[in-house]
């Protein structure tokens, strides 16, 4: 079945430094723009970066240009996000997200989540 796992969430202090990493299976991982949201306690969920299926564009808000890279490993079926210069109101939970249209038909999959805590 489908499945995408995030790993790498912890707690870090402000300035610093953290990648989050997702392993997807179950679904033709190339074939999928590939994109990593936040969740905040009470906020809605927000995109922080997007990554074309063969890696050659990526496109972030301007909150997080900069400071954030998505990059991504076809023949590893994986998807990263190197963090940096984080922020205590970036506290949240990180998801990854994969998302492709085929034949009108749209085919979304999230993974659990993993919790990144910014705090001194």
């Amino acid at each position: 079945q489908v499945q995408l796992v995030e790993s790498g969430g912890g707690l870090v202090q402000p300035g610093g430094s953290l990648r989050l990493s997702c392993a997807a299976s179950g679904f033709t991982f190339s074939s999928y723009t590939m994109s990593w949201y936040r969740q905040a306690p009470g906020k809605e969920r927000d995109l922080v970066a997007t990554i074309t299926i063969d890696g050659s564009s990526t496109t972030y808000p301007d909150s997080v240009k900069d400071r954030f890279t998505i990059s991504r490993d076809n023949a590893k079926n994986t998807v990263n996000l190197q963090m940096s210069s984080l922020k205590p109101d970036e506290t949240a939970v990180y998801y990854c997200n994969a998302r492709r249209t085929r034949w009108g038909i749209n085919y979304v999959y999230w993974g659990q989540g993993t919790q990144v805590t910014v705090s001194s």
